[in-house]
């Protein structure tokens, strides 16, 4: 089926103006209701400030809260893929205790507020699982050109277990729900295929690697690609453990210079700029996918 764009109808357009009104009407009540003074110039020195030392610009608190956020949820995607499908695996195997483990990881996870989640995680690994692996010991001892590396892919060392705590729970939380993309995916794939497979005399592992993967990672793909969004706004929640991430960079900013409006627009923006680009990426995975499969 040949992809199609859509087309910008009168209702596209009617809404897009009722938004504009809204905005406007909320601008006006602000300046007027709340007799705000807008200080917007002192936004850019929190972006980017010039370092002598380096003799470049380099980013400030608001930017290095946004690449924290990359960071984050880079790792957190990628240990949740793995998480998911692991488990994803498990809910589609034939062993009633892989099904059952599957399940319950599911179930429990997502009843569970990610917010208590990450509190458990980061008082229990940060606290305890931490200092028993030596994780800290091996930062603080490591080598400078180590601690940089460690730096520029994760965090600086002294946020470095509230980052990994940060990471792991936003991994688990995740991993549950793109367990039931995995899911879904492998069994989207006809019976009929599984069928044919074990017939040839194929075992599970190989029905998986030369059948039912390639068909189901291609449907799965802009579900998962989607998910990375989801991580990207959820990671605004590990902002209360002090992982110096985009939210969290906001509300010390804010605290410190009462710019409530000028810091909170502005980290607003940069969550849309990161989501509203992923979107964009996943909708053009779509239209190459339906194009090949045409």
């Amino acid at each position: 089926m040949r992809y199609q764009k859509r087309k910008i109808t009168g209702l596209d357009i009617l809404l897009g103006l009722l938004l504009l009104c809204a905005f406007l009407y909320l601008a006006y009540r602000v300046r007027v209701g709340l007799q705000y003074k807008w200080n917007w110039e002192v936004i850019p020195r929190y972006l980017f400030r010039y370092d002598p030392e380096k003799e470049r610009w380099v980013a400030n608190l608001i930017m290095q809260g946004f690449f924290n956020t990359i960071r984050l949820s880079i790792w957190s995607t990628v240990l949740a893929m793995l998480f998911g499908t692991v488990m994803g695996f498990c809910r589609t195997g034939k062993s009633l205790f892989k099904r059952l483990l599957g399940g319950t990881y599911v179930e429990m996870i997502r009843n569970l507020p990610p917010l208590v989640l990450v509190f458990i995680f980061y008082f229990f690994v940060s606290d305890q699982i931490m200092p028993m692996l030596g994780v800290e010991n091996f930062v603080r001892n490591a080598s400078q050109t180590t601690r940089d590396v460690l730096t520029f892919l994760f965090a600086p060392p002294r946020f470095f277990s509230a980052f990994l705590s940060a990471m792991i729970s936003l991994a688990i939380f995740e991993g549950a729900y793109i367990t039931e993309i995995v899911r879904a995916g492998i069994q989207s794939v006809e019976k009929g295929q599984w069928e044919a497979s074990s017939a040839l005399g194929f075992s599970w592992w190989q029905q998986m690697r030369h059948i039912i993967l390639p068909q189901a990672i291609q449907r799965i793909l802009p579900a998962l690609a989607g998910q990375f969004i989801s991580v990207i706004k959820d990671s605004s929640i590990v902002s209360v453990i002090s992982v110096q991430e985009l939210t969290f960079q906001g509300m010390e900013l804010m605290s410190a210079t009462y710019l409530t409006f000028e810091i909170w627009i502005t980290v607003s923006v940069l969550y849309l700029i990161l989501t509203l680009t992923c979107s964009l990426a996943v909708e053009q995975l779509e239209i190459y996918m339906q194009r090949n499969q045409s």
